[in-house]
C-alpha cells in the first residue's frame, strides 16, 4: 500500500454485503458470484456487460468482434471469480482489465495470423500448422459456449440468449416469451448453472 503522507485518510475496504435499500457493489456481487450464487452473476452481468462491450469496441474498432470478445470476458469473469482479491483493487478495475487484455490479445492474434497468411502468400506455400492451431484456439472457447447453449431446454436457451446475447433486461425477456418476470429468472438462473456445468466439463 502507497504512503499517503500524515493525515490522509486510510484506504476503504470495498464493500462485500448489500446495505438494505442500496444496489449492490460490483465487490459484493462478484463475492456472491464467487460463492456460486447464479443471479449474483446475471446482476454483476447486467452493470458490467455496457461498460466491458464499450472498452472491447475502442480496441478493436469491430462491433461483431468486440461483442464477441465481450462475451468471452464475461464467461472468464464468471469462471474466476474466486480468484477477484477487493484488497487490490475495484472489481470493475479488475473484470475491465481482463476485457482489455482479451481484446489487445485478439488484435494482436489477428495481426500475426494476417502477417503469416501474406508470407504464406506471398511465398506460395501453406500457412504453418501454428497459424491454424492458433486461429482455432482462439475461437475456441466461443465455440465451446455455443455448444454448451445447445445443452439447454428450449426455454432456457431462449431466455439466456434474450439476456445475455440479445442485451434484454428480465422484463423485456418476458415481454419477448410472454411470460413472468419470475418464470424468466428461474430460466436463466436454471439455465446458467447448466453452462457453468457444462462449460467446467469442456475446460
Amino acid at each position: 500500500m502507497f504512503d499517503t503522507g500524515a493525515g490522509a485518510e486510510p484506504r476503504k475496504e470495498p464493500r462485500l454485503t448489500a446495505v438494505p435499500g442500496e444496489p449492490e457493489s460490483p465487490e459484493a456481487l462478484l463475492h456472491r458470484t464467487a460463492l456460486g450464487e447464479d443471479e449474483a452473476f446475471a446482476a454483476l452481468y447486467d452493470l458490467m456487460a455496457p461498460r466491458v462491450y464499450g472498452l472491447c469496441v475502442r480496441v478493436l474498432r469491430d462491433p461483431a468482434q468486440a461483442e464477441e470478445v465481450a462475451q468471452e470476458v464475461l464467461v472468464e469473469v464468471w469462471r474466476t471469480a474466486t480468484r477477484f482479491d477487493a484488497r487490490r483493487g475495484s472489481a470493475g478495475a479488475w473484470i475491465t482489465t481482463i476485457a482489455h487484455r482479451r481484446a489487445v490479445d485478439r488484435v494482436r492474434s489477428a495481426q500475426a495470423a494476417g502477417d503469416r497468411e501474406r508470407r504464406a502468400a506471398a511465398s506460395g506455400a501453406e500457412p504453418a500448422y501454428d497459424a491454424v492451431a492458433e486461429a482455432a484456439a482462439s475461437r475456441l472457447e466461443h465455440r465451446q459456449v455455443r455448444r454448451c447453449l445447445t445443452t439447454l431446454t428450449e426455454l432456457q436457451r431462449q431466455a439466456v440468449t434474450l439476456a445475455y446475447y440479445g442485451g434484454h433486461t428480465y422484463r423485456q425477456v418476458a415481454t419477448l416469451l410472454e411470460t413472468a418476470v419470475p418464470t424468466v429468472k428461474t430460466r436463466i438462473r436454471d439455465g446458467l448453472a447448466k453452462l457453468r456445468d457444462c462449460l467446467e466439463v469442456a475446460r
